[in-house]
């Protein structure tokens, strides 16, 4: 994402738009740290017992994610996406509520040591409702949506929620046909090799192997399917068809 969608990503996008009615969600969180860290705010990030691994989010990191999420990465996608000829609109969960989230209270943690801690929640939040009928008529227009992964609390302040875990929501919600999530690999990867193909039981029984990078993908995609989405493909977005060979199951992992 440091220097904006891959040209590869944007021409499956053009090719695709034809035949899928798609909506995209972006993340960025490198770009937030680094301006976070310009800012003076350098970002704290923590560990849960189950191995997800997050950035806490106090009120000026929350006002600096929102900042470069919503405001610079989003509608630099937008600008591409339009440069190319796909009519985008770039929105946030923020806006008419497309993503609802409970705040977090509390978060349990590992401390250095690796025991655990519990502390205050900040502003991160967990999705409880997505606005369907908005992104329904944004397709129906023949509009490519471009959500930036902040939710709406319940006091309509300003939430950070996890790209990979917004995509499914979004997509569960709108009984998708497929969640895809493009990374910088091509796929899980267990025991030195890639796996072409997961059950969801298989997929829940290998969370523990797999690394902090991935585990919260695998755990999207398997939520999504519990949700009823029929398929979760995780690939990479770096090579030359990323949408193409992810559809046609190239060297990426399905679950199913």
């Amino acid at each position: 994402m440091k220097d904006g969608l891959p040209e590869a990503l944007i021409r499956d996008i053009v090719a695709l738009r034809g035949e899928h009615q798609l909506i995209l969600v972006h993340g960025g969180g490198d770009i937030v740290t680094e301006i976070s860290t310009r800012l003076g705010h350098p970002p704290k990030f923590v560990q849960s017992p189950k191995g997800f691994k997050s950035r806490y989010t106090d009120k000026d990191e929350s006002g600096i994610y929102t900042m470069v999420m919503a405001g610079k990465i989003n509608k630099e996608i937008v600008t591409m996406l339009e440069k190319n000829g796909v009519a985008s609109i770039g929105l946030s969960g923020l806006d008419a509520h497309i993503i609802k989230a409970e705040r977090k209270k509390q978060l349990i943690i590992l401390d250095e040591r690796g025991r655990r801690r519990l502390i205050e929640g900040g502003y991160t939040g967990q999705i409880k409702s997505v606005n369907t009928e908005l992104l329904t008529a944004l397709l129906d227009l023949g509009v490519l949506p471009v959500i930036s992964p902040i939710a709406q609390g319940d006091m309509y302040e300003a939430l950070n929620v996890d790209g990979d875990r917004t995509a499914s929501a979004i997509a569960s919600a709108l009984n998708a046909d497929r969640l895809i999530l493009l990374t910088d690999v091509k796929g899980i990867m267990l025991n030195g090799a890639i796996v072409p193909h997961l059950s969801v039981r298989q997929a829940e029984e290998s969370l523990e192997k797999i690394g902090p990078g991935m585990i919260t993908k695998a755990y999207a995609a398997v939520e999504a399917l519990k949700k009823g989405v029929d398929e979760a493909i995780i690939a990479s977005g770096l090579i030359k068809s990323p949408l193409g060979d992810a559809l046609g199951h190239v060297e990426c992992t399905v679950i199913s």
